[in-house]
């Protein structure tokens, strides 16, 4: 059975501009699972029209679902993690 195919992170820099002023895409996230830091742009984005899922790049471990209903948007950042985004622009 073939592995599906998945986008980088950038995938969800158009979603995720609707929430976040700032690019998210440049963040970096902390998996929970594997310890592995990189940023939303390395996730591995499986998407599946009105919704993706966003996995570690390293471990696969969900770090972010992303689903679009009508006017309302929904993060879910599962198994926890957290995002650090510098403000200042520098990575």
């Amino acid at each position: 059975m073939a592995a599906p195919s998945f986008h980088d992170g950038n995938a969800l820099a158009g979603p995720l501009s609707a929430v976040f002023a700032a690019d998210i895409t440049m963040a970096v996230r902390r998996c929970p699972g594997c310890g592995t830091e990189a940023t939303v742009a390395a996730l591995h984005v499986y998407d599946a029209g009105l919704a993706a899922v966003a996995r570690c790049p390293h471990c696969h471990d969900v770090a972010l679902r992303v689903a679009r209903h009508g006017q309302t948007l929904w993060l879910d950042f599962g198994s926890g993690g957290a995002l650090r985004f510098r403000l200042d622009g520098e990575s």
